[in-house]
């Protein structure tokens, strides 16, 4: 039924580890007629099944969607969506308590890998889900993912966005546009811990808000009290938001982009409405705390990510020294410094690092309150550590 793809002798050794890539380096041959985005059959040198997949172009060439010999029909995304979203309630991350404040209708329901289902992200804003494929054959199966989010969810969603025109491989030649897969809405105010958030599907980035930082968020929302906030690269405003509620004595926003600026202030004023303790500036970052030394003891450092692939690795790093040295630099003696890389090839011990030398640098006293990272909904497939993709540190800054 499927073409098949065969490896060279003992490259199938991660895959009796369960790593869910084939790099094009392990494949021996293949059928000449296979197509980009083609569900395959991987064999072994000996001829034996070991996995089934997704065939692209490029260095990772299969995506494995089963190391069982399974038909990739209807039955199969319809249960890793059932089961995505079994998950999803058994860490309570769905909240529709009465307590207005526990509300919460904004989670991701798959994260790639790590609800083995590589090349897919699925976020769910309150009865909207929007599909994001980063690979081509997610892309050619959008619809059945569609229809099983459809039949698991039933009338819990109303609606499915399909945003993936800056994340599908431009070599693949898909002319793909966004555009809704299921239903039609306008309604794009979701709930997070009972904050509501206007939600940029259609032009925004990622499927239109950063959810792995809910937690986090949270966690600045205790520390704010009293304090003078500045949140670097705010974007949607997030944790501008939250500090509000912490009952911070002022918060400033701060991005280059006046579109997330115009963004952070309508989530500012659903939430906050004539609250005068928040002001938002669209200045760039270095500038803007070379122009404010001393003045905030909350900080907030979440840039976009400096290293995206591992050709940018040095640079990347080179630039969260400079960034975090600067924010060390500046923020009053007594400080809280929030600090995060969201870089899939920066490993936590190489942020921690650069954190250490910017500290060093700086020649300030440094003390770590915590170490974060992503939240459960976007899991990690312990087969799969590349998943482990977003870092942070909270410092305490004599």
């Amino acid at each position: 039924m499927y073409k098949k793809i065969y490896l060279k002798k003992g490259k199938e050794e991660s895959l009796h580890r369960y790593h869910p890539w084939i790099f094009s380096g392990a494949v021996a041959r293949k059928a000449e007629d296979i197509e980009e985005g083609e569900i395959v059959r991987v064999l072994t040198s000996h001829d034996e099944f070991i996995a089934i997949g997704h065939y692209q172009i490029g260095s990772i060439a299969i995506r494995v969607l089963s190391f069982e010999d399974i038909t990739i029909d209807a039955r199969f995304w319809e249960e890793r969506i059932r089961t995505a979203l079994e998950v999803r309630k058994a860490i309570g991350v769905i909240k529709s308590a009465n307590a207005p404040e526990l509300q919460n209708t904004t989670y991701r329901l798959v994260h790639g890998e790590g609800d083995n289902l590589p090349g897919l992200i699925v976020d769910v804003y309150g009865k909207t889900c929007v599909v994001q494929a980063h690979s081509v054959g997610m892309h050619i199966n959008r619809k059945e993912v569609a229809d099983a989010i459809i039949k698991v969810f039933g009338i819990q969603i109303d609606s499915i966005y399909y945003k993936s025109e800056t994340t599908l491989p431009y070599k693949a030649n898909l002319q793909q546009e966004d555009g809704f897969l299921y239903g039609r809405t306008d309604n794009n105010i979701a709930i997070e811990n009972g904050l509501k958030f206007k939600i940029d599907w259609l032009k925004g980035q990622k499927t239109g808000f950063f959810i792995d930082q809910r937690n986090n968020r949270r966690l600045l929302e205790f520390y704010a009290k009293n304090r003078t906030v500045l949140n670097m690269f705010c974007y949607t405003g997030g944790f501008s938001v939250y500090a509000m509620r912490g009952g911070a004595k002022l918060v400033h926003s701060v991005d280059s982009s006046a579109k997330a600026i115009e963004l952070t202030n309508e989530n500012i004023n659903l939430n906050f409405p004539n609250d005068l303790r928040h002001t938002a500036y669209c200045a760039d970052a270095f500038k803007y705390l070379d122009e404010n030394n001393g003045k905030y003891d909350l900080l907030v450092l979440d840039p976009p990510a400096f290293a995206k692939h591992r050709s940018a690795l040095r640079n990347g790093l080179r630039g969260y020294i400079r960034l975090n040295l600067k924010g060390l630099e500046k923020i009053k003696h007594g400080g809280i410094l929030f600090t995060f890389s969201c870089s899939q090839v920066v490993t936590k011990e190489q942020f921690r690092q650069a954190v250490f030398t910017a500290a060093t640098q700086a020649g300030r006293r440094v003390r770590i309150l915590h170490q974060l990272h992503q939240p459960a909904d976007h899991p990690i497939n312990i087969y799969h550590l590349e998943g482990e993709y977003l870092k942070g540190l909270v410092l305490y800054v004599e």
